[in-house]
């Protein structure tokens, strides 16, 4: 991981939220908050002109809410990795705002800890799903992650990528295990999104679990 420290942009729009957020990360030193939004709007303009690493993303917001900012922020090519931190934990908001591009999804009374690690997850890229997270959308939404068969199917090596992805692996610790350069880790996992038509690695993680390459009890076990 660069030296740099993590550079954080918070979107919530309850002033004391955001602050207490602020305060917390403001502790530590490898991320750097760089700014703070009330709404959707106001996230992707910041979003264009900061180019933070990591969205901290409220869902019930006004003006535009969380999801149609994760969409807008995805389909404007920005390269910063949403982790969606509310105080709804209903399916019905957890689902779009994964489909949309969330990398994770935590409720609010999640520990300090536990927010800290997933910001440093969603900073690489990598999935930060939760396995109880995981269950409910594999028990509540079980058609639409149908999986269809790829037109072009994954290698072998493909396949074992995926499985340590869904693994929450780093790309550094996947080419480890694999005696590969992180380089071609970086192109397996390209490649496994584009023959599965997915949007990032936690959609793929759920797509590891749907066909059974992973268990639940796996997901978000990364391995030194």
């Amino acid at each position: 991981m660069s030296s740099q420290p993590i550079t954080v942009l918070v979107v919530d729009d309850h002033e004391i939220v955001r602050r207490g957020i602020i305060t917390l990360l403001e502790t530590e030193p490898d991320i750097k908050v760089l700014g703070q939004a009330e709404n959707g709007r106001q996230c992707l303009e910041l979003a264009e002109s900061l180019q933070p690493d990591v969205i901290l993303m409220d869902l019930v917001m006004p003006e535009m809410d969380g999801v149609e900012a994760i969409r807008e922020i995805r389909e404007r090519g920005l390269a910063s990795n949403v982790l969606v931190l509310t105080s709804f934990g209903s399916d019905d908001k957890l689902f779009p705002a994964v489909r949309a591009g969330a990398l994770g999804y935590l409720l609010k009374d999640t520990s300090p800890a536990d927010l800290v690690q997933a910001i440093h997850k969603a900073a690489e890229g990598q999935s930060a799903l939760t396995p109880a997270v995981a269950r409910r959308l594999l028990q509540e939404f079980s058609t639409d992650l149908e999986p269809t068969p790829p037109a072009e199917p994954l290698s072998e090596r493909e396949l074992e990528v995926l499985k340590l992805v869904a693994r929450g692996l780093t790309n550094d610790q996947i080419g480890g295990k694999l005696f590969i350069s992180e380089a071609t880790v970086r192109t397996h996992v390209s490649h496994i999104l584009a023959k599965l038509s997915l949007g990032n690695r936690t959609q793929a993680a759920l797509y590891a679990l749907r066909v059974g390459l992973v268990t639940l009890e796996e997901i978000g076990r990364a391995e030194s």
